[in-house]
């Protein structure tokens, strides 16, 4: 039987310290997200923050099937980093803030973390569950997240049309569903976020090299591949 979590303040530290350093092995590099050791450290203790909440309503409400707090680092750190740099990279030359969109975000991965790691979208996370939906909304209004967040009770399909600039998800729908349900709901692009496979196809959407990566303290194999609608899509 796994030990319940716990939450460890201050000692979170380490270890999203060590997966940040293994990412960063990995070919991942966090400084155009965190050009100073300081911002580094004070998104850290943010997401450190929001574990401690985490685990403490995972003892009354099943938030998490995570078994250990290094799987729950891994859960809630290394998806949203990855999103993080590389939209950290990519919309550095942005006039504005973007709109991303969470769907079935659960417990907050990878959207709420995101949020706390990369102050820069604004993001709207959207889950049908109510015990999630009241976690993410006591978890948001307590955080020290410096982008816009709005937490939105029901399905995907409730979501307007073409209302956000960017669309996530992890573990709701199949990888194909997903692309297909994210370019509704975006603009611009859809990261779609799974477990080395191969990559899904959609007309009018052109697919990035995958970038691969390890969750680096349990080694689970993770593959994001962002789309990105194409200039004829979009005339």
């Amino acid at each position: 039987m796994s030990t319940p979590l716990r939450p460890l303040g201050p000692a979170w530290l380490p270890l999203l310290d060590a997966a940040v350093e293994a990412l960063a092995r990995g070919g991942l590099d966090p400084s155009p997200l965190w050009p100073t050791p300081t911002l580094q450290r004070a998104a850290l203790e943010r997401l450190g923050a929001l574990l401690d909440r985490v685990a403490i309503w995972n003892a009354r409400i099943d938030l998490t099937a995570a078994r250990s707090e290094r799987e729950l680092v891994d859960l809630y750190l290394a998806d949203a980093l990855v999103l993080a740099v590389h939209g950290a990279q990519r919309t550095a030359s942005l006039p504005e803030s973007e709109r991303w969109i969470d769907v079935g975000s659960g417990a907050g991965a990878p959207g709420l973390a995101l949020g706390l790691l990369w102050p820069m979208p604004e993001l709207t996370l959207v889950e049908p569950r109510q015990k999630r939906v009241a976690f993410l909304r006591n978890a948001a209004g307590a955080s020290a997240a410096r982008a816009p967040l709005q937490v939105v009770e029901g399905r995907s399909q409730s979501v307007a049309a073409a209302s956000h600039d960017v669309a996530i998800s992890r573990a709701t729908f199949s990888p194909e569903e997903w692309l297909a349900e994210g370019a509704r709901l975006a603009l611009r692009q859809v990261w779609v976020l799974l477990a080395r496979g191969a990559a899904p196809e959609l007309a009018g959407w052109s697919a990035a090299p995958p970038v691969d990566y390890e969750w680096p303290l349990t080694q689970a194999p993770r593959r994001a591949i962002l789309y990105t609608r194409d200039a004829a899509a979009t005339s």
